[in-house]
This record gives structure tokens, sequence and C-alpha cells, in this order.
């Protein structure tokens, strides 16, 4: 994530035995270019101990206000001001209502209480009981400290350590990254609603088989995330696919074209921007057997009849919305050569303002890619990059080509 890289973070740990992620919440921050200092609670010393955050930070861990090995013994204010963010994960319901009265008997509340709120944001990842986080005071507490400005990243849901399931559980060490990732990022699409499809499609031919492609899906994902550190409200609508959906983005899983298609039409009149990455089949079996098809020895072929399927791009790029300019659409072409010549016929044909190219059997299933940018003006190319530098690369120009927002 390079929006963190270069930052200094003050990760804070309260008590809680969520602590353990904040071991791998930090090692995640440093590999991000990160420097981290860790501050700690007494409590959260009883969950995990400062030797393993300092082995992982590389930094002394602080968790006294008379610290002495500052030469002015005001670590409070020393460890903060260098700061870019500092983090509290994870941030107990005790810890919470500290804040709320502006307590500050410990450090790391004194810290919070002492930070230049103006330049240094405060953000709470929160761990709890699901009771806990259900009852009027914590809900209280929370609305009070998002009033008095910190940025609150909302929690989990699943199995806690009390052997109850429910709300309160801190995020994972990976969400709370791409909460971090967007909090640093400009917020170039803030405002707007993008419908992007990603992945391939399934072609039933019979109940077992059937025809698809070698997309992986990662392109259309990296731009939805990208587009949601941005500040953009995100749908993606996905074909049969096995990746994480970016947090803060809405997914709709779908197989086939005919899904997707209806999918998206769905979802069209609600969005700003339409961004078709996903490789859609062509063709689709006539119909499709209801039984397993099976050799009977003899060597001969069962005859499969196929017919066009619809085409997703074409029927939002000719849509009122897009045609009046209210909707603003990007094409995607994966050829397996001449791609400026391809794709820069494909675009002409879907009567897309933008068209992005690239050769799908050099990216298919890899994490990096090169984008070839088709539009009125000509082509200009995005080098080699990891499939995330180019979806934010992309975030940016969408940014520069839409009207201002209303």
């Amino acid at each position: 994530m390079t929006q963190l890289a270069g930052k200094h973070i003050v990760l804070g740990l309260s008590g809680g035995v969520a602590c353990y992620k904040s071991a791998h919440l930090c090692r995640l921050l440093t590999k991000a270019g990160a420097t981290v200092q860790v501050v700690m609670t007494g409590a959260a010393e009883q969950f995990i101990t400062p030797v393993t955050m300092q082995a992982l930070s590389g930094r002394t861990v602080y968790g006294s206000q008379w610290d002495a090995r500052e030469p002015n013994n005001m670590p409070h204010i020393n460890l903060s001001r260098e700061a870019d963010a500092m983090l509290i994960a994870p941030c107990s319901a005790d810890f919470i209502a500290r804040l709320v009265q502006g307590r500050a008997d410990e450090l790391l509340s004194l810290m919070c209480l002492a930070r230049p709120m103006e330049r240094i944001p405060l953000l709470l990842a929160p761990a709890m009981n699901r009771e806990m986080w259900a009852h009027p005071a914590t809900q209280r507490n929370l609305a009070q400290v998002q009033a008095d400005g910190a940025q609150v990243l909302g929690v989990g849901v699943g199995d806690q350590a009390c052997g109850e399931t429910g709300d309160g559980r801190m995020l994972e060490p990976e969400e709370i990254m791409q909460e971090l990732a967007a909090f640093f990022t400009p917020g170039h699409l803030a405002g707007r609603r993008l419908l992007i499809t990603a992945g391939p499609t399934f072609e039933a031919i019979d109940p077992v088989r059937g025809i698809t492609n070698h997309s992986s899906g990662k392109m259309g994902f990296a731009i939805a995330r990208a587009a949601r550190e941005a500040g953009a409200e995100v749908t993606l609508v996905a074909g049969p696919v096995h990746l994480a959906t970016p947090r803060g983005v809405k997914r709709i899983d779908v197989q086939s074209a005919r899904q997707m298609f209806d999918a998206v039409q769905r979802q069209a009149d609600e969005a700003d921007v339409f961004v078709a990455t996903a490789a859609v089949a062509d063709w689709r079996p006539a119909s499709a057997a209801e039984q397993k098809l099976k050799k009977d020895g003899s060597g001969q072929v069962p005859a499969l009849a196929f017919v066009e399927n619809p085409d997703i791009l074409a029927a939002v790029a000719q849509s009122p919305r897009a045609q009046s300019g209210a909707l603003y659409c990007v094409g995607f072409a994966a050829e397996s050569h001449d791609l400026l010549q391809h794709a820069s016929a494909k675009r002409l044909r879907k009567k897309v303002p933008l068209l992005v190219g690239n050769i799908g059997p050099a990216t298919f299933g890899q994490d990096d890619n090169a984008l070839l940018l088709i539009d009125d003006q000509g082509s200009r190319e995005l080098p080699r990059a990891s499939k995330d530098e180019l979806a934010r690369q992309l975030v940016i120009e969408l940014a520069h080509r839409l009207p201002a927002a209303r």
C-alpha cells in the first residue's frame, strides 16, 4: 500500500484479547513502509508483551507517562508530534469512555488528549463483547468521540473470545490496512457512485461443465478497492471468482453473462460511472443439458449450438443516461494480439469515451498488468505495474475526465 509508505503511525493498544491481531497489524504497517511507534496501556500488557511489539516495530515500546528515557520526561508530547496519525487498535469500551471524559492518568489517553488535533487524526478500531458494543453507554460514547473528531473504523461480526457470536470483534488487520489506505488517499471520487463488473462468466453446458475463461477478476477488484479508497460508493458485480470483497464495497455475485447483464441493468440507473472490466463470454450454449453429457465410447462428440450473449457494455453505453452524459462508461478489452487496433475498433463499436486495453494471456491470473488507454485524443500506455497501482492511476484518470460533481 503505497499510501502508507513514509507515514509515521502511533499504534496504541488498550486492553483486550484482540491485541494478538495488533502484532500482525504492526507487521503489515512496517511492510507497507510505515514507521510504527507502539504505546501500550497496562491492561494491554496483560494480553501481549512489549517485547513482542518492540521486535515487530523495531522501536522502543512506551507504556508509562513517567518514562525517564525521554530527556524532558514528556513522552506524551514527544511521541505524538511526529505522527501522521494515531491508531488505537484494539480500542476497548473502557478506553472509549476515557476519551469521552478527557481522562489523562496513563500515557496513551494522555497522548490522545495532548495531540495537536488539527493535524494528527485519531482513528479507533473498537474491540469488545457484543453486549458491551450494543450497550447504550458505549453507543453514546462512540457518538461523542466522533463528534470530538475521532474516526471510528467500525467492528467485525463473528465468534468472540467469550464464546458468544455477534458484533464487536476488532476488524482484521487487512481490513484496518484498507481503512488506513483510504484515510490517506485523496478523495478524487468523493460523492461518485461507481458500478464495476469483474471476473469471468460461466456458461453452463450441463450440470457439471461449462464455458468460461482465465480472467481472475483481480483488476476489477483492484479498481473497486481504489475507487472506494478515493471516496466513491462502489457496487461490484462479480463473476465466479475467489477473491475477498474490498472493504466498504457492495458485492453482487453472478455466474452467467445474462445474470451479469440483469444485475448491471438493475444498478446502472444509480451509477455515475460504469467500468466494465469483466471478461464476459460472447456466446453461450443454446440450451444446457439437464443431465451430464456422457461419453459412450463411440468417439462421437455431442453437437453444441451457440447463441450470442447480450452485450452488457454496449447496452449501458447506449442507454439514455450514458448518451446524456449522466453516466460515464469505461470499457475493457483483453486481446491476444494487435492490441491498439482491436481495442480502438471496440471503443468505436461500443461507443464509449474510454477503452482500456491489455493483452489477456499476459495478465490473466497475474498480480501485475500493463494498460493502454484509448480515447478520442489517441492512446497512452500505463507501464507494467501492480494491478493495485494501475487501479489507483486509473482512478485519477477517471477523476480528471468526469464532469464537475453537482
